[in-house]
């Protein structure tokens, strides 16, 4: 299934075209040392806490900062477009990663409690904090929240396939494709649920 996607045909998802833009945005407001220098954080191996948080009006620059690898950015969109869209839709459950108080990530939901679905809108782990176990620590967290909500069955997310995505990551973590594709993006759940 996976060779079946065009990897052109998901360029104009939304914020793929503007996601160079935006990182050249967040580099120039690193260098102008826009956000504070903390100490790296640990990796859920060695202990780290990995939390989910509200985004607010004091993080949400630095969380729109928070870049995947080059490679990556035709796979998920910028947290500033996840963080623009939230804003009109009122399903929308935005949340910053951090492990060690040091934001690593951003997660979306879109959480339906009337017809009881629940989807992993966005996903992110920033490049330099990716290979640290925050990704999967945020899912179990993720998953954990739509445990909690009514009427919760299963979480649905999607990936666009192809080499640098996060297809690996998804069916390392038990998701299996549900055969249905979307605008290119493979649907998927966790075979346990």
């Amino acid at each position: 299934m996976a060779d079946e996607v065009d990897l052109e045909d998901v360029a104009h998802l939304p914020g793929r075209t503007e996601a160079e833009g935006i990182a050249d945005w967040a580099s120039a407001r690193r260098a102008d040392g826009e956000f504070a220098a903390r100490p790296a954080p640990r990796s859920v191996a060695a202990g780290a806490v990995v939390e989910l948080r509200e985004v607010t009006a004091e993080t949400v620059r630095e969380i729109c900062a928070l870049q995947v690898a080059p490679g990556q950015r035709r796979f998920v969109a910028p947290n500033a477009v996840s963080l623009a869209e939230a804003s009109f839709a009122s399903r929308a459950w935005p949340r910053a990663i951090y492990a060690d108080d040091v934001p690593v990530g951003f997660a979306m939901l879109s959480i339906d409690d009337v017809e009881r679905e629940y989807y992993l809108w966005r996903l992110m782990i920033a490049d330099g904090f990716q290979g640290q176990g925050y990704g999967a620590a945020a899912i179990r967290l993720l998953v954990e929240h739509v445990r909690s909500l009514p009427g919760a069955a299963h979480l649905v997310t999607s990936w666009v396939p192809g080499p640098g995505s996060p297809e690996g990551f998804y069916l390392g973590l038990g998701f299996e494709p549900t055969g249905e594709v979307d605008d290119g993006e493979v649907e998927g759940q966790p075979s346990h649920d």
